[in-house]
């Protein structure tokens, strides 16, 4: 055999040696191969939470993460791609509302058995209704990541000028302080913006009133039932009696400029305007607006002094997609978010609120008043209904709202029509409710 010969020979059994190496490495976690995770966040987080995977990488040798950014506006149709061609990330954000849809599609792992052995994750380190949020059917399937809910933002300054020296705490409060800042401040002043292309204002006074918003086990609409009915009515007599414009988001120049205006003294959001409101109000006003729980029903605000009415459980939480070659691996990453110190961390990188309860005893949550009311109304939080159908529902429900606010249907029409578009959204999960198997453990206790 030539020595050229040799050679060649052995440089190929040394690559053929490197390729193997490298194949077997791609996916093993045993004899040191690394293992790459692949991470999917969305728009902001996933830009800034690059800072916390050192972090992680340093505590767990041999695992990497590969961290891929995706705009919100591309993220859903995304996600769905990547199922549909197999080709799904080990664990991802996913924001609340979308759980149920993937979880309907048998995209995502259970979590229940993890939780149950981890240190990190349990529930009660979690505010209930936000864990609720990931619970579908009995079985747990995501991790809270970072919370939001909404409360109200007011310019306290016009509030005690116009006699309420606190924010509202009942409906009718709420409602009189509305109308005593409108006649201190005179024509063209409002006590409270509700953007006619939003759904939130409306569904939380629904369910402040006790509406389920569904029926029949979420197979039809529940809107013209009474207590959304109700609800409904106090939303709409803030336009009617010029308590709130009736304009739409995009019909505002600027939000924080007709704030500081006094244009209207309400304002109900999320904890991202915490940071707005400071940046965009000038210095004179920074002591002038605040937060607070949003007002309850009268009823319950007599039965209960002090204790908010509901709000919206949301923000995003962390999965784990099924038939990842690394879901221990993922599993770890996500408890490794979930640490108090690394949401204090996230919070401070996003201003995103951390999920896990005991972050709020860090002093910068702990010592803001206007963060302090997000704490109390996340104690008050529930989920809107968890089918995949919800965001479409919910659309139909501001067009509804804004058919009443401008004349072009009465309430009641108004909502007749929204549930019999909600029972043809409804149609096909009716219908599949209506034909499935019966459900042993059903049967066996004897339930229809």
């Amino acid at each position: 055999m030539s020595r050229l010969f040799r050679g060649v020979r052995r440089r190929s059994v040394l690559i053929l040696a490197f390729v193997w190496l490298a194949a077997s490495g791609c996916g093993r976690k045993d004899g040191g191969e690394t293992v790459t995770l692949r991470f999917w966040a969305m728009g902001r987080e996933g830009e800034v939470v690059k800072d916390l995977v050192p972090g992680f990488e340093a505590q767990n040798p041999g695992v990497k993460v590969d961290v891929q950014q995706i705009p919100w506006s591309a993220a859903h149709e995304k996600l769905l791609t990547a199922f549909v061609g197999r080709a799904t990330p080990d664990v991802a954000q996913l924001g609340n509302t979308w759980v149920s849809e993937f979880t309907a599609l048998e995209a995502l792992e259970p979590l229940d058995s993890w939780v149950a052995a981890s240190a990190a994750v349990q529930p009660a380190d979690h505010f209930p209704g936000i864990w609720e949020t990931n619970v579908i059917d009995g079985r747990l399937y995501g991790v809270p990541w970072y919370v939001d809910t909404r409360v109200l933002f007011y310019r306290a300054d016009l509030l005690e000028a116009a006699g309420y020296p606190h924010a509202p705490r009942s409906w009718t409060e709420w409602r009189e302080s509305m109308a005593a800042v409108v006649r201190m401040q005179g024509a063209g002043h409002y006590g409270i913006l509700l953007p006619l292309n939003e759904w939130t204002q409306p569904v939380i006074l629904g369910l402040q009133g006790g509406s389920p918003l569904l029926a029949a086990s979420d197979t039809r609409g529940a809107f013209a039932q009474p207590a959304f009915a109700q609800a409904f009515d106090f939303y709409l007599d803030l336009f009617r009696d010029g308590l709130a414009p009736p304009v739409a988001n995009n019909e505002v120049a600027n939000l924080y400029q007709e704030f500081a205006r006094g244009t209207f003294a309400m304002y109900v959001s999320g904890p991202w305007n915490l940071g707005e409101f400071a940046r965009r109000l000038p210095p004179e006003l920074q002591d002038a607006w605040a937060t607070a729980p949003l007002p309850a029903p009268d009823a319950e605000a007599a039965a209960a002094p002090g204790t908010p009415g509901l709000s919206l459980a949301g923000g995003s939480s962390l999965v784990v997609f099924r038939g990842g070659d690394h879901p221990d691996e993922a599993w770890r990453l996500i408890e490794f978010l979930s640490r108090p110190e690394q949401q204090i961390r996230f919070f401070e990188l996003t201003g995103d609120l951390p999920a896990h309860r005991a972050a709020w005893d860090d002093p910068r949550l702990a010592g803001d008043p206007r963060a302090a009311a997000f704490a109390a109304q996340l104690e008050r939080v529930t989920a809107t209904p968890k089918i995949p159908e919800w965001e479409q529902i919910a659309n139909r429900v501001w067009e509804a709202a804004e058919q009443a606010i401008r004349g072009s249907a009465t309430p009641e029409q108004a909502l007749a029509r929204l549930d019999e578009d909600v029972d043809r959204m409804l149609a096909k999960r009716r219908w599949l409710r209506e034909h499935r198997d019966p459900d042993p453990d059903e049967t066996a206790g004897g339930t229809p």
